[in-house]
């Protein structure tokens, strides 16, 4: 019976998942704009690294984890931005396991004085796997004696296989000195992740996104340190899933501090409850080219009780290219950085 058991979870939590899929998300996506969008690549002119780290529902055994770093650099010659991104995520007793790599390429045109439009592209390969050896199958479980086996026959382990695919993904941002937006779409050849010899294709993730960086010094004087506040907002759908995140910052440098909602209350989720998830404090140092930050999810739907939130790092180190002197004293720099929130000024 314990075997039939087993089964019925394998098949039960990879059908769901096969069905349900829905990519990992980080609450401080701005601190994770490659990931967010990969019109964002190069939109700094210096380079930039990057790296995120996100544990989700700490008190349940075996939690969520996910991981991303990438790379990205501004090359004013061609107009261009170039850019790496890896992530992987991680999840369950039996360490399932998705990763990609990717590169990303952006243009940069300047539609008006003071517009700039980037358009750009992403090619991944992604990697779906699950470690075997940390599941249980029935046949090795001895209730009588209260053990269990290392070695199983169950037909069921020799049912799924690891899987790789192309990921293809497009997006746009329009910013200003002061305002960003932009749309997005990954997996856009929905590529077939099944862990079974069958058809399940991961869904197209849509995301829209904008903000707006509000200075709150607007005087004649120049300070070296000037507030200012940024409300933003980022809406994804895929599949059967959809989400907003929206709130603010608020920057004094060194220090960071935010403020998020993520759920939709105006609509029923798909367990036909109210779509509600997190609220989300941030809080950021920033030390020269170096920036971290760190956010807590505060769940405030009915798992709140037993999931112990969520937490997540992030790392923004930023440095001067090596010609940026010298191409400055021979021509204007007419490269507009976007003002996201880890932009240097």
């Amino acid at each position: 019976m314990n075997k039939y058991i087993c089964v019925l979870f394998l098949l039960v939590a990879f059908g769901w998942s096969e069905v349900k899929a829905q990519d990992p998300h980080f609450s401080q996506f701005y601190a994770a704009p490659l990931y967010l969008n990969p019109g964002f690549t190069g939109t700094t002119k210096q380079h930039r690294f990057i790296s995120n780290f996100r544990t989700q529902w700490p008190s349940i055994s075996k939690t969520y984890v996910t991981f991303a770093a990438s790379y990205d650099n501004y090359k004013p010659g061609m107009n261009s931005g170039f850019g790496i991104l890896a992530s992987t995520d991680k999840a369950g007793s039996g360490d399932l396991r998705s990763t990609n790599i990717s590169l990303l390429y952006s243009y940069k045109v300047q539609l008006a004085e003071k517009w700039v439009v980037s358009p750009g592209v992403s090619v991944g390969y992604g990697i779906r796997d699950l470690n075997f050896n940390k599941l249980v199958f029935g046949d090795q479980l001895d209730i009588q004696d209260n053990r269990i086996f290392d070695d199983t026959i169950d037909p069921i382990r020799n049912a799924f296989n690891n899987v790789s695919y192309f990921d293809f993904g497009a997006g746009i941002v329009f910013y200003n000195h002061m305002f960003w937006g932009g749309f997005s779409a990954h997996h856009m050849n929905e590529p077939n992740h099944s862990l079974l010899d069958e058809e399940s294709v991961l869904p197209i993730k849509y995301s829209l996104h904008a903000g707006v960086r509000i200075p709150l010094y607007n005087g004649p004087l120049k300070k070296d340190k000037e507030a200012s506040i940024a409300p933003s907002f980022v809406y994804r759908k895929q599949g059967k899933f959809d989400q907003l995140d929206l709130g603010l910052h608020f920057r004094f440098d060194p220090i960071v501090a935010g403020f998020w909602y993520r759920g939709l209350p105006v609509q029923q989720s798909v367990s036909d409850n109210v779509n509600q998830d997190a609220i989300t404090f941030m809080f950021g140092l920033r030390y020269k080219q170096l920036e971290f930050g760190y956010s807590f999810d505060m769940t405030v739907s009915k798992l709140a009780a037993n999931t112990g939130g969520a937490h997540e790092f992030s790392v923004n180190y930023q440095w001067a290219n090596s010609d940026d002197s010298k191409r400055r004293k021979k021509r204007k720099e007419k490269f507009i950085p976007c003002p996201t929130f880890s932009t240097r000024e």
